[in-house]
Protein backbone atom coordinates (compact mmCIF):
# COMPACT_ATOMS: atom_id res chain seq x y z
CA UNK A 1 0.00 0.00 0.00
CA UNK A 2 1.07 3.58 -0.49
CA UNK A 3 1.34 5.19 2.95
CA UNK A 4 0.64 8.95 3.19
CA UNK A 5 2.60 10.68 5.93
CA UNK A 6 -0.38 12.14 7.72
CA UNK A 7 -1.41 12.52 11.35
CA UNK A 8 -4.38 10.22 10.70
CA UNK A 9 -2.08 7.49 9.36
CA UNK A 10 0.20 7.88 12.35
CA UNK A 11 -2.68 7.47 14.78
CA UNK A 12 -3.96 4.40 12.96
CA UNK A 13 -0.46 2.96 13.05
CA UNK A 14 -0.24 3.59 16.78
CA UNK A 15 -3.48 1.69 17.31
CA UNK A 16 -2.13 -1.18 15.23
CA UNK A 17 0.98 -1.27 17.41
CA UNK A 18 -1.04 -1.76 20.58
CA UNK A 19 -3.34 -4.31 18.96
CA UNK A 20 -0.51 -6.35 17.46
CA UNK A 21 1.37 -6.47 20.75
CA UNK A 22 -1.77 -7.55 22.58
CA UNK A 23 -2.51 -10.31 20.07
CA UNK A 24 1.05 -11.65 20.37
CA UNK A 25 0.75 -11.88 24.14
CA UNK A 26 3.53 -9.31 24.58
CA UNK A 27 3.70 -6.09 26.46
CA UNK A 28 3.11 -3.10 24.25
CA UNK A 29 5.78 -0.42 24.02
CA UNK A 30 3.37 1.88 25.86
CA UNK A 31 2.94 -0.57 28.74
CA UNK A 32 6.68 -1.16 28.88
CA UNK A 33 7.23 2.57 29.19
CA UNK A 34 4.67 2.83 31.99
CA UNK A 35 6.33 0.01 33.92
CA UNK A 36 9.90 1.10 33.31
CA UNK A 37 10.40 2.25 36.88
CA UNK A 38 10.14 -1.35 38.10
CA UNK A 39 12.80 -4.02 37.75
CA UNK A 40 10.45 -6.87 36.86
CA UNK A 41 11.48 -8.89 33.78
CA UNK A 42 9.73 -7.78 30.61
CA UNK A 43 9.54 -9.06 27.07
CA UNK A 44 8.31 -7.42 23.85
CA UNK A 45 7.93 -9.40 20.62
CA UNK A 46 6.90 -8.14 17.22
CA UNK A 47 4.73 -9.56 14.41
CA UNK A 48 6.08 -10.30 10.95
CA UNK A 49 3.76 -8.93 8.26
CA UNK A 50 2.13 -11.74 6.29
CA UNK A 51 3.59 -10.50 3.01
CA UNK A 52 7.17 -10.72 4.30
CA UNK A 53 8.89 -14.06 3.52
CA UNK A 54 9.79 -16.50 6.27
CA UNK A 55 12.16 -19.45 6.60
CA UNK A 56 11.30 -22.91 7.89
CA UNK A 57 14.53 -24.26 9.38
CA UNK A 58 13.88 -23.19 12.97
CA UNK A 59 11.23 -22.82 15.62
CA UNK A 60 12.19 -20.24 18.25
CA UNK A 61 10.61 -19.48 21.60
CA UNK A 62 11.61 -16.98 24.27
CA UNK A 63 10.63 -16.27 27.85
CA UNK A 64 11.79 -14.09 30.70
CA UNK A 65 13.91 -15.78 33.37
CA UNK A 66 13.14 -17.59 35.58
CA UNK A 67 9.53 -18.53 34.87
CA UNK A 68 7.94 -16.32 32.23
CA UNK A 69 5.48 -17.67 29.70
CA UNK A 70 7.00 -19.00 26.50
CA UNK A 71 6.32 -16.91 23.40
CA UNK A 72 6.90 -18.19 19.87
CA UNK A 73 8.79 -15.74 17.67
CA UNK A 74 8.07 -14.98 14.04
CA UNK A 75 10.93 -16.02 11.74
CA UNK A 76 12.23 -13.53 9.17
CA UNK A 77 14.19 -14.47 6.05
CA UNK A 78 17.34 -12.49 5.30
CA UNK A 79 19.21 -13.51 2.17
CA UNK A 80 22.97 -13.94 1.85
CA UNK A 81 25.45 -14.52 -0.96
CA UNK A 82 28.34 -16.84 -1.72
CA UNK A 83 30.68 -16.06 -4.61
CA UNK A 84 31.98 -18.81 -6.90
CA UNK A 85 35.73 -18.05 -7.13
CA UNK A 86 36.00 -19.72 -10.55
CA UNK A 87 33.14 -17.99 -12.37
CA UNK A 88 32.52 -14.93 -10.21
CA UNK A 89 28.82 -15.71 -10.10
CA UNK A 90 26.94 -15.30 -6.85
CA UNK A 91 24.64 -17.83 -5.24
CA UNK A 92 21.86 -16.40 -3.06
CA UNK A 93 20.98 -18.41 0.04
CA UNK A 94 18.25 -18.04 2.64
CA UNK A 95 18.86 -17.75 6.35
CA UNK A 96 16.76 -17.04 9.47
CA UNK A 97 16.38 -14.14 11.90
CA UNK A 98 14.30 -13.34 14.97
CA UNK A 99 14.20 -10.19 17.07
CA UNK A 100 12.70 -9.01 20.34
CA UNK A 101 13.25 -6.62 23.27
CA UNK A 102 13.66 -7.55 26.91
CA UNK A 103 14.45 -6.32 30.38
CA UNK A 104 16.14 -8.59 32.91
CA UNK A 105 17.24 -11.94 31.49
CA UNK A 106 15.81 -13.97 28.62
CA UNK A 107 15.89 -17.68 27.86
CA UNK A 108 15.88 -18.64 24.19
CA UNK A 109 14.82 -22.05 22.92
CA UNK A 110 15.81 -22.99 19.38
CA UNK A 111 14.60 -26.13 17.59
CA UNK A 112 16.28 -27.14 14.34
CA UNK A 113 13.36 -28.49 12.31
CA UNK A 114 15.52 -30.24 9.72
CA UNK A 115 16.81 -32.59 12.41
CA UNK A 116 20.12 -34.40 12.69
CA UNK A 117 21.63 -31.97 15.17
CA UNK A 118 24.98 -33.13 16.54
CA UNK A 119 26.39 -29.84 17.80
CA UNK A 120 25.40 -26.22 18.29
CA UNK A 121 27.37 -23.01 18.68
CA UNK A 122 26.32 -19.53 19.78
CA UNK A 123 28.57 -16.78 18.44
CA UNK A 124 30.50 -14.57 19.05
CA UNK A 125 32.62 -17.09 20.92
CA UNK A 126 33.89 -14.31 23.20
CA UNK A 127 30.49 -14.20 24.93
CA UNK A 128 31.17 -17.68 26.31
CA UNK A 129 27.62 -18.92 25.72
CA UNK A 130 27.45 -22.73 25.90
CA UNK A 131 23.95 -23.85 24.90
CA UNK A 132 22.22 -26.82 26.50
CA UNK A 133 21.63 -29.28 23.66
CA UNK A 134 18.72 -31.73 23.91
CA UNK A 135 18.39 -33.53 20.58
CA UNK A 136 17.38 -30.97 17.96
CA UNK A 137 16.52 -28.35 20.60
CA UNK A 138 18.95 -26.08 22.40
CA UNK A 139 18.50 -23.49 25.10
CA UNK A 140 20.63 -20.61 26.30
CA UNK A 141 20.23 -17.42 28.31
CA UNK A 142 21.01 -13.78 27.60
CA UNK A 143 21.50 -11.60 30.67
CA UNK A 144 21.41 -8.45 28.56
CA UNK A 145 20.55 -7.68 24.94
CA UNK A 146 23.09 -9.15 22.52
CA UNK A 147 23.10 -9.98 18.83
CA UNK A 148 24.15 -13.61 18.36
CA UNK A 149 24.29 -16.27 15.67
CA UNK A 150 23.17 -19.84 16.37
CA UNK A 151 24.92 -22.39 14.15
CA UNK A 152 23.85 -26.02 13.91
CA UNK A 153 26.41 -28.56 12.69
CA UNK A 154 28.68 -25.71 11.51
CA UNK A 155 26.16 -24.56 8.89
CA UNK A 156 27.27 -21.22 7.47
CA UNK A 157 24.05 -20.05 5.82
CA UNK A 158 21.25 -22.17 7.30
CA UNK A 159 21.69 -20.59 10.72
CA UNK A 160 19.70 -18.35 13.06
CA UNK A 161 20.45 -14.69 13.79
CA UNK A 162 19.02 -13.47 17.09
CA UNK A 163 18.70 -9.67 17.33
CA UNK A 164 17.76 -8.16 20.69
CA UNK A 165 17.30 -4.72 22.23
CA UNK A 166 16.54 -3.11 25.53
CA UNK A 167 12.89 -2.17 25.87
CA UNK A 168 12.45 1.34 24.51
CA UNK A 169 11.92 3.55 27.58
CA UNK A 170 10.53 6.50 25.68
CA UNK A 171 9.02 5.73 22.27
CA UNK A 172 7.69 8.77 20.44
CA UNK A 173 4.01 9.53 20.31
CA UNK A 174 2.42 8.65 17.00
CA UNK A 175 0.93 12.14 16.69
CA UNK A 176 4.15 14.00 17.53
CA UNK A 177 4.45 16.65 14.79
CA UNK A 178 8.22 16.08 14.61
CA UNK A 179 7.84 12.34 13.99
CA UNK A 180 7.12 10.48 10.76
CA UNK A 181 5.61 7.34 12.26
CA UNK A 182 5.23 3.88 10.70
CA UNK A 183 3.38 1.24 12.70
CA UNK A 184 3.39 -2.57 12.23
CA UNK A 185 2.81 -3.71 8.67
CA UNK A 186 4.33 -3.10 5.28
CA UNK A 187 4.64 0.43 3.94
CA UNK A 188 5.71 2.10 0.71
CA UNK A 189 6.20 5.73 -0.27
CA UNK A 190 6.07 7.41 -3.65
CA UNK A 191 9.25 6.82 -5.61
CA UNK A 192 10.55 4.40 -2.96
CA UNK A 193 12.57 7.21 -1.33
CA UNK A 194 11.55 8.91 1.92
CA UNK A 195 13.22 12.34 2.16
CA UNK A 196 13.59 13.49 5.77
CA UNK A 197 13.39 17.23 6.60
CA UNK A 198 15.59 18.88 9.21
CA UNK A 199 14.39 18.35 12.76
CA UNK A 200 12.27 15.28 11.90
CA UNK A 201 12.56 11.71 13.19
CA UNK A 202 11.46 8.74 11.13
CA UNK A 203 10.23 6.10 13.58
CA UNK A 204 9.73 2.47 12.55
CA UNK A 205 7.74 0.68 15.23
CA UNK A 206 8.49 -2.98 15.89
CA UNK A 207 6.94 -5.07 13.12
CA UNK A 208 7.00 -2.16 10.66
CA UNK A 209 8.61 -2.72 7.24
CA UNK A 210 9.33 0.32 5.09
CA UNK A 211 10.16 -0.62 1.50
CA UNK A 212 12.08 2.53 0.72
CA UNK A 213 15.36 4.32 1.10
CA UNK A 214 15.58 6.91 3.88
CA UNK A 215 17.29 10.03 2.49
CA UNK A 216 18.94 12.80 4.52
CA UNK A 217 19.90 15.55 2.05
CA UNK A 218 21.49 18.79 3.35
CA UNK A 219 19.59 18.58 6.64
CA UNK A 220 20.41 18.88 10.34
CA UNK A 221 19.18 17.27 13.55
CA UNK A 222 17.21 14.49 11.91
CA UNK A 223 16.95 10.81 12.78
CA UNK A 224 15.86 7.30 11.86
CA UNK A 225 14.99 5.14 14.86
CA UNK A 226 12.79 2.30 16.06
CA UNK A 227 12.60 -1.48 16.08
CA UNK A 228 11.30 -1.79 12.53
CA UNK A 229 12.94 -2.59 9.23
CA UNK A 230 14.00 -1.07 5.92
CA UNK A 231 13.56 -3.67 3.20
CA UNK A 232 14.60 -3.88 -0.46
CA UNK A 233 14.81 -0.16 -1.10
CA UNK A 234 17.33 1.38 -3.53
CA UNK A 235 19.90 1.28 -0.74
CA UNK A 236 18.92 1.55 2.91
CA UNK A 237 20.08 4.96 4.17
CA UNK A 238 21.53 7.79 2.10
CA UNK A 239 23.00 10.71 4.03
CA UNK A 240 24.51 13.56 1.99
CA UNK A 241 25.74 16.96 3.13
CA UNK A 242 23.99 16.57 6.47
CA UNK A 243 24.92 17.25 10.11
CA UNK A 244 23.88 15.89 13.49
CA UNK A 245 22.11 12.80 12.19
CA UNK A 246 21.11 9.86 14.37
CA UNK A 247 20.29 6.27 13.35
CA UNK A 248 19.33 3.75 16.04
CA UNK A 249 18.15 0.14 16.25
CA UNK A 250 16.68 -0.31 12.78
CA UNK A 251 17.26 -3.47 10.71
CA UNK A 252 18.21 -3.06 7.05
CA UNK A 253 17.28 -6.14 5.04
CA UNK A 254 18.29 -7.00 1.47
CA UNK A 255 18.80 -3.47 0.08
CA UNK A 256 19.50 -2.94 -3.60
CA UNK A 257 22.88 -1.40 -2.80
CA UNK A 258 24.61 -0.26 0.36
CA UNK A 259 22.86 -0.52 3.72
CA UNK A 260 24.01 3.02 4.36
CA UNK A 261 25.97 5.70 2.48
CA UNK A 262 27.34 8.72 4.34
CA UNK A 263 28.82 11.34 2.02
CA UNK A 264 30.20 14.79 2.93
CA UNK A 265 28.37 14.60 6.25
CA UNK A 266 29.31 15.54 9.79
CA UNK A 267 28.50 14.29 13.28
CA UNK A 268 26.51 11.16 12.43
CA UNK A 269 25.87 8.57 15.15
CA UNK A 270 24.71 5.10 14.07
CA UNK A 271 23.88 2.92 17.07
CA UNK A 272 22.78 -0.72 17.03
CA UNK A 273 21.76 -0.71 13.38
CA UNK A 274 21.76 -4.15 11.73
CA UNK A 275 22.32 -5.08 8.13
CA UNK A 276 21.87 -8.18 5.95
CA UNK A 277 22.61 -8.21 2.21
CA UNK A 278 22.89 -10.61 -0.72
CA UNK A 279 23.04 -8.47 -3.84
CA UNK A 280 26.04 -7.18 -5.78
CA UNK A 281 27.77 -4.19 -4.14
CA UNK A 282 25.95 -5.18 -0.99
CA UNK A 283 28.18 -3.19 1.37
CA UNK A 284 27.06 -2.43 4.88
CA UNK A 285 27.95 1.17 5.81
CA UNK A 286 30.20 3.24 3.54
CA UNK A 287 31.69 6.62 4.43
CA UNK A 288 32.93 9.18 1.89
CA UNK A 289 34.60 12.52 2.65
CA UNK A 290 32.94 12.89 6.06
CA UNK A 291 33.89 13.88 9.60
CA UNK A 292 32.80 12.68 13.02
CA UNK A 293 31.00 9.45 12.12
CA UNK A 294 30.43 6.87 14.89
CA UNK A 295 29.18 3.31 14.38
CA UNK A 296 28.41 1.73 17.74
CA UNK A 297 27.01 -1.72 18.52
CA UNK A 298 26.08 -2.68 14.96
CA UNK A 299 25.61 -6.23 13.66
CA UNK A 300 26.56 -6.54 9.99
CA UNK A 301 26.33 -9.55 7.68
CA UNK A 302 27.02 -8.41 4.14
CA UNK A 303 27.79 -9.60 0.63
CA UNK A 304 30.57 -7.02 0.34
CA UNK A 305 32.53 -4.88 2.83
CA UNK A 306 30.71 -4.52 6.15
CA UNK A 307 32.37 -1.11 6.64
CA UNK A 308 34.18 0.84 3.94
CA UNK A 309 35.87 4.16 4.72
CA UNK A 310 36.89 6.30 1.73
CA UNK A 311 37.50 9.86 0.60
CA UNK A 312 36.37 11.14 -2.81
CA UNK A 313 34.09 9.14 -5.04
CA UNK A 314 31.24 10.24 -7.32
CA UNK A 315 30.18 13.73 -6.18
CA UNK A 316 31.75 13.48 -2.73
CA UNK A 317 34.97 15.45 -2.13
CA UNK A 318 37.21 16.12 0.86
CA UNK A 319 39.14 14.44 3.64
CA UNK A 320 37.65 11.80 5.93
CA UNK A 321 38.41 12.31 9.62
CA UNK A 322 37.42 11.16 13.10
CA UNK A 323 35.69 7.89 12.26
CA UNK A 324 34.89 5.35 15.01
CA UNK A 325 33.74 1.74 14.59
CA UNK A 326 33.16 0.16 18.01
CA UNK A 327 31.31 -2.63 19.80
CA UNK A 328 30.31 -4.25 16.51
CA UNK A 329 29.94 -7.83 15.26
CA UNK A 330 30.93 -8.36 11.62
CA UNK A 331 30.41 -11.20 9.16
CA UNK A 332 31.57 -10.62 5.57
CA UNK A 333 30.31 -13.33 3.20
CA UNK A 334 32.10 -11.37 0.47
CA UNK A 335 35.13 -9.06 0.82
CA UNK A 336 36.28 -7.32 4.04
CA UNK A 337 34.70 -6.79 7.43
CA UNK A 338 36.52 -3.41 7.45
CA UNK A 339 38.13 -1.79 4.39
CA UNK A 340 39.82 1.61 4.40
CA UNK A 341 41.25 3.86 1.73
CA UNK A 342 40.57 2.58 -1.78
CA UNK A 343 38.90 5.65 -3.29
CA UNK A 344 40.17 9.24 -3.31
CA UNK A 345 41.02 12.24 -5.47
CA UNK A 346 44.20 11.98 -7.53
CA UNK A 347 43.86 15.59 -8.73
CA UNK A 348 43.60 17.03 -5.19
CA UNK A 349 44.95 14.38 -2.77
CA UNK A 350 42.95 13.71 0.38
CA UNK A 351 43.66 12.23 3.81
CA UNK A 352 41.91 9.64 5.98
CA UNK A 353 42.93 10.24 9.57
CA UNK A 354 41.95 9.60 13.16
CA UNK A 355 40.29 6.23 12.67
CA UNK A 356 39.35 4.20 15.77
CA UNK A 357 38.39 0.52 15.53
CA UNK A 358 37.59 -0.86 18.98
CA UNK A 359 35.93 -3.88 20.62
CA UNK A 360 35.07 -5.80 17.46
CA UNK A 361 34.13 -9.45 16.91
CA UNK A 362 34.83 -10.73 13.40
CA UNK A 363 32.85 -13.92 12.75
CA UNK A 364 33.74 -14.53 9.12
CA UNK A 365 35.66 -13.25 6.10
CA UNK A 366 35.65 -14.81 2.64
CA UNK A 367 37.56 -13.19 -0.19
CA UNK A 368 39.46 -15.04 -2.93
CA UNK A 369 41.24 -11.96 -4.37
CA UNK A 370 44.64 -11.47 -2.75
CA UNK A 371 44.39 -7.68 -3.24
CA UNK A 372 41.16 -7.56 -1.27
CA UNK A 373 41.76 -9.80 1.72
CA UNK A 374 42.07 -8.75 5.33
CA UNK A 375 39.53 -8.74 8.15
CA UNK A 376 40.89 -5.22 8.58
CA UNK A 377 42.42 -3.77 5.40
CA UNK A 378 44.22 -0.44 5.10
CA UNK A 379 44.51 0.01 1.34
CA UNK A 380 45.17 3.63 0.31
CA UNK A 381 44.87 4.29 -3.41
CA UNK A 382 44.06 7.38 -5.50
CA UNK A 383 46.75 9.46 -3.70
CA UNK A 384 45.09 8.91 -0.31
CA UNK A 385 47.14 9.05 2.88
CA UNK A 386 45.97 7.00 5.87
CA UNK A 387 47.32 8.15 9.22
CA UNK A 388 46.61 7.98 12.94
CA UNK A 389 44.78 4.66 13.20
CA UNK A 390 43.99 2.99 16.53
CA UNK A 391 42.85 -0.66 16.50
CA UNK A 392 42.10 -2.18 19.92
CA UNK A 393 40.38 -5.26 21.35
CA UNK A 394 39.59 -7.09 18.12
CA UNK A 395 38.71 -10.78 18.32
CA UNK A 396 38.84 -12.65 15.02
CA UNK A 397 37.29 -16.10 14.88
CA UNK A 398 38.31 -18.59 12.23
CA UNK A 399 37.08 -17.51 8.82
CA UNK A 400 36.72 -19.18 5.45
CA UNK A 401 39.19 -17.35 3.23
CA UNK A 402 41.41 -14.30 3.65
CA UNK A 403 43.94 -12.61 5.93
CA UNK A 404 43.82 -11.38 9.52
CA UNK A 405 45.09 -7.89 8.64
CA UNK A 406 46.35 -6.36 5.41
CA UNK A 407 48.16 -3.10 4.77
CA UNK A 408 49.09 -2.13 1.22
CA UNK A 409 49.82 1.17 -0.46
CA UNK A 410 48.00 0.26 -3.61
CA UNK A 411 47.50 1.05 -7.25
CA UNK A 412 44.89 -1.17 -8.84
CA UNK A 413 43.95 0.17 -12.29
CA UNK A 414 40.52 -1.46 -11.97
CA UNK A 415 39.68 1.08 -9.25
CA UNK A 416 42.51 3.63 -8.96
CA UNK A 417 43.96 6.42 -11.05
CA UNK A 418 47.10 6.76 -8.89
CA UNK A 419 49.00 5.03 -6.11
CA UNK A 420 48.19 5.89 -2.51
CA UNK A 421 50.56 8.24 -0.68
CA UNK A 422 51.12 5.95 2.28
CA UNK A 423 50.12 4.57 5.68
CA UNK A 424 51.46 6.21 8.86
CA UNK A 425 51.13 5.83 12.62
CA UNK A 426 49.01 2.73 13.22
CA UNK A 427 48.72 1.22 16.72
CA UNK A 428 47.15 -2.23 17.07
CA UNK A 429 46.49 -3.42 20.64
CA UNK A 430 44.96 -6.70 21.80
CA UNK A 431 44.18 -8.22 18.41
CA UNK A 432 43.66 -11.98 18.49
CA UNK A 433 43.02 -14.66 15.90
CA UNK A 434 42.03 -18.24 16.62
CA UNK A 435 41.88 -20.57 13.65
CA UNK A 436 43.65 -22.34 10.81
CA UNK A 437 42.33 -20.79 7.58
CA UNK A 438 44.17 -17.46 7.49
CA UNK A 439 46.52 -16.72 4.63
CA UNK A 440 49.73 -14.83 5.56
CA UNK A 441 49.03 -11.21 6.49
CA UNK A 442 50.87 -8.80 4.19
CA UNK A 443 52.36 -5.34 4.73
CA UNK A 444 53.37 -3.82 1.39
CA UNK A 445 54.68 -0.35 0.76
CA UNK A 446 54.66 0.68 -2.91
CA UNK A 447 58.10 2.29 -2.98
CA UNK A 448 60.23 4.51 -0.75
CA UNK A 449 58.02 7.54 -1.43
CA UNK A 450 54.77 5.61 -0.93
CA UNK A 451 55.61 3.66 2.18
CA UNK A 452 54.20 2.22 5.40
CA UNK A 453 55.66 3.88 8.50
CA UNK A 454 55.36 3.45 12.26
CA UNK A 455 53.11 0.43 12.80
CA UNK A 456 53.08 -1.08 16.29
CA UNK A 457 51.39 -4.26 17.51
CA UNK A 458 50.89 -4.61 21.26
CA UNK A 459 49.77 -8.01 22.57
CA UNK A 460 49.10 -9.60 19.19
CA UNK A 461 47.87 -13.14 19.93
CA UNK A 462 47.76 -15.79 17.20
CA UNK A 463 46.31 -19.11 18.35
CA UNK A 464 47.37 -18.38 21.91
CA UNK A 465 50.90 -17.26 21.00
CA UNK A 466 51.84 -13.73 22.06
CA UNK A 467 53.83 -12.30 19.18
CA UNK A 468 56.68 -9.96 20.10
CA UNK A 469 60.08 -8.97 18.75
CA UNK A 470 61.50 -10.39 21.97
CA UNK A 471 59.88 -13.83 21.53
CA UNK A 472 61.99 -16.93 21.19
CA UNK A 473 62.87 -17.56 17.52
CA UNK A 474 65.93 -18.27 15.36
CA UNK A 475 68.24 -15.25 15.42
CA UNK A 476 67.99 -14.80 11.68
CA UNK A 477 64.15 -14.71 11.67
CA UNK A 478 62.04 -11.61 11.35
CA UNK A 479 59.27 -11.60 13.95
CA UNK A 480 56.73 -12.00 11.15
CA UNK A 481 58.43 -15.26 10.07
CA UNK A 482 57.34 -16.85 13.34
CA UNK A 483 53.68 -16.50 12.34
CA UNK A 484 54.14 -16.62 8.55
CA UNK A 485 53.33 -12.99 7.91
CA UNK A 486 55.35 -10.83 5.49
CA UNK A 487 56.44 -7.21 5.08
CA UNK A 488 58.54 -5.71 2.30
CA UNK A 489 61.42 -3.22 2.26
CA UNK A 490 59.06 -0.25 2.04
CA UNK A 491 57.75 -0.84 5.58
CA UNK A 492 59.72 0.99 8.29
CA UNK A 493 59.50 0.93 12.08
CA UNK A 494 57.22 -2.11 12.37
CA UNK A 495 57.22 -3.26 16.02
CA UNK A 496 55.72 -6.15 17.97
CA UNK A 497 55.54 -5.64 21.75
CA UNK A 498 54.15 -7.42 24.76
CA UNK A 499 51.87 -5.37 27.02
CA UNK A 500 54.61 -5.20 29.67
CA UNK A 501 57.08 -3.90 27.09
CA UNK A 502 54.62 -1.31 25.85
CA UNK A 503 53.90 -0.11 29.40
CA UNK A 504 57.61 0.11 30.19
CA UNK A 505 58.25 2.09 27.02
CA UNK A 506 55.39 4.49 27.84
CA UNK A 507 56.75 5.02 31.38
CA UNK A 508 60.32 5.73 30.27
Amino acid sequence: MNTPLSRRTALQAAGATVLAAGLSGSLSATAAHADDATSAPKLVTYPRPADMPTNTSFKVRVRTVPDGDWQTLDIWRPQLEEINPTTGSGKVLNTSMVYFDFQGSAEIEVTYLKGGTTKARVRPDALGIKPELLGDTLRFNLDEPRDVVVQINDEIFDCLHVITNHIDPNPPAADDPDVIYFGPGTHTVTGNVLTVPSGKTVYLAGGAVLKAQVFFKNVEKAALTGRGMLNAGPGGILCEGSKNIRVEDVIIMNPNGYAGTFGMSENVHVKKARSFSSKGNGDGFDVFSSTGIVFDGCFMRNSDDCFAIYCHRWDYYGDTRDITIQNCTLWADVAHPINVGTHGNTDAPETLENLVIKNIDVLDHREPQMNYQGCIALNPGDSNLIKNVSIEDVRIEDFRWGQVIYMKVMFNPKYNTSVGRGIEDVYVKNLSYTGTHANPSLFLGYDAEHAIKNVTFENLVINGLVVADSMRKPTWYYTTDAIQWFYNEHVTNLKFLTTAEAEAAAAS
